[in-house]
């Protein structure tokens, strides 16, 4: 058949998933947010240095550069008065001189251009210290031409050439060129090139870029592997947290073994933390199992003198005459007292098992088609008795991990509120599906229904307002829904425990904890509850709980 209700079970199933995904979620949500952060952090903090230290480089090297500079200009004017003789020729003298100017960390070449020559083709080596074969400095000449040095001092030769180059000459050394002075003379165009080898300037940014000097590729290797370092323990953090999450998801759907979180941890850093996870595993379970056995010897304490009660009752029934209308009411109150007392009791056990079963929910795979079929069977002579009748869907073979026992009383608080707000010979409709990993079970009345303000309320605890709705006419036998049954009028906002009602009023046997046990119970087992007016009439409750596959 086909149910109004039904076709929204993949929403309640979507919404059944979304109520436990924030967690998870929210864990991988954060973590990834502080990865980001650090990878933030990781790039940014780099570029900002990178850009104070070369800037600080550059002020390092303007100060070195202007220094040497002048040292090249200061050679430049001690050869300008022999550069600028005409008899006898200078060439003859420029070397014996070069060599007492150049020092063993600056070197000099002077070349001179011929009047009347053009092109840097032109330009030719008189002197250099330290000194070199010839065909070494025709060499040196051809690479300076290739790249450019000299094109600024043809045609004007007039002005200095600062310079910042990197140089290799034909022996392969490492030459740092600082300056050319051109000198301007009646023979031609003198240019004096001062030079720096070793480590003294090399050893800087000087005429190459800043990335590429040592210290900048030591220190980008060392924060490289700082980062790699701190992002692997990160993660290492990571898959450690996760572990323990997937550990604590076994537990509580109980699938791990005792002992799980120190027998699956892998980091020794959190050994502890694993052995008091499984203490605190431990002490839950002792408690819920404490609890499970007060609650039976509660009531087996409390049931025997209620059955006295009741059996020493029946002879005082003999004993009052009938027409005694004040002994026979006062008979029957005690009656309905005793049922109070026993309804109860059987409500401060169920209470009382509902709170084991959220520390200790028992996990095992429950054939939830087969349960269902075997209660329905068991509520036929009830549905007779009230002219209901039911409308089953049952999907074969829908198995579930949970307690058998909590799925019980899930159940039966769902069809007994049904049955309580239905008319004489309405129906009561059954579905059973699956869908997204959840087994969904819808069950419909044609009751009242709720006020929409009010279908979240019904599930809270103490919240029944069955006795108000019979008030107001809503509708037959007390019609409407609540905590244990049905009701479809206002309640008090604040959560506490009813006042305790006159026997023979219809509230006596309405606390409003029977949908608040159903929504514990299915949330204890990774499920979930909602309910929603059918169009039609009626209201639809739908439960999910997580395939046992």
């Amino acid at each position: 058949m086909a149910l109004a209700a039904a076709k929204d079970n993949g929403l309640a199933a979507s919404r059944g998933q979304k109520a436990a995904e924030p967690r998870g979620f929210g864990i991988m949500r954060s973590l990834i947010s502080k990865l980001i952060l650090l990878l933030v952090v990781f790039c940014a903090v780099p570029i900002m240095l990178y850009g104070e230290f070369k800037q600080a480089d550059e002020e390092k090297q303007n100060l070195l550069l202007e220094a040497v500079r002048e040292q090249g200009r200061l050679i430049a004017e001690t050869l300008r008065p022999l550069l600028m003789r005409e008899d006898p020729s200078p060439l003859l003298d420029v070397q014996a001189v070069v060599s007492r100017l150049a020092t063993p960390h600056t070197g000099v070449k002077v070349l001179f251009l011929p009047a009347g020559e053009h092109g840097v083709e032109g330009f030719y080596y008189v002197a250099s210290e330290p000194e070199v074969p010839p065909a070494t400095l025709q060499l040196e000449r051809d690479r300076l031409v290739e790249r450019g040095v000299l094109d600024n001092l043809v045609g004007t030769c007039a002005g200095e050439v600062p310079i910042a180059l990197r140089h290799r000459n034909p022996q392969g050394d490492e030459e740092l060129l600082t300056s050319i002075i051109p000198i301007t003379t009646k023979a031609g165009c003198w240019a004096v090139i001062t030079a720096h080898a070793g480590g003294a300037f090399l050893g800087t940014s000087i005429g190459q870029p800043y990335w590429q000097t040592l210290e900048v590729r030591i220190a980008i290797i060392i924060y490289l592997t700082m980062a790699v370092l701190t992002i692997g323990v990160f993660l290492t953090i990571w898959r450690s947290l996760m572990r323990f999450r997937n550990t604590a998801r076994q537990v509580r759907t109980g699938t791990a073994p005792p002992g799980s979180f120190a027998r699956q941890n892998a980091v020794p850093e959190l050994a502890v933390v694993a052995q008091e996870f499984d203490r605190m595993t431990r002490s839950l379970q002792d408690s819920a199992e404490d609890i499970r056995r007060a609650a039976e010897d509660n009531a087996h304490a409390f049931k025997t003198p209620i059955a006295i009660m009741r059996q020493s009752l029946e002879p005082l029934q003999r004993i009052v005459p009938g027409d005694s209308a004040r002994g026979r009411r006062a008979l029957d109150v005690i009656e309905e007292s005793i049922d109070r007392l026993d309804h109860l009791v059987t409500c401060a056990r169920q209470l009382e098992e509902t709170t084991a079963e959220l520390l200790d929910p028992p996990r095992h795979e429950v054939n939830l088609s087969r349960l269902i079929e075997r209660m329905l069977g068991a509520y036929d002579e009830a549905f007779a008795n009230r002219g209901l009748h039911f409308q089953a869907n049952i999907k074969s073979n829908v198995v579930v991990r949970a307690g058998e026992d909590l799925i019980e009383t899930v159940i039966e608080n769902l069809i007994d509120n049904a049955m309580g707000v239905s008319p004489p010979g309405g129906a009561i409709a059954v579905h059973l599906s699956t869908s997204s990993g959840n087994a969904l079970l819808v069950v419909r009345d044609h009751g009242p229904g709720v006020p929409e303000n009010q279908l979240e309320r019904i599930f809270e605890r103490y919240v029944s307002l069955r006795g108000q709705a019979a008030q107001d006419g809503a509708g037959q036998d007390g019609a409407g829904q609540d905590g244990t049954s049905q009701d479809g009028a206002q309640a008090k906002s604040e959560i506490k425990p009813p006042p305790v009602p006159v026997a023979g009023t219809p509230e006596s046997q309405h606390l409003g904890i029977g949908l608040w046990i159903v929504r514990r119970n299915l949330e204890a087992v990774g499920g979930g509850v909602r309910a929603e007016n059918a169009p039609g009439g009626g209201l639809a409750v739908v439960i999910w709980l997580p395939l046992a596959s």
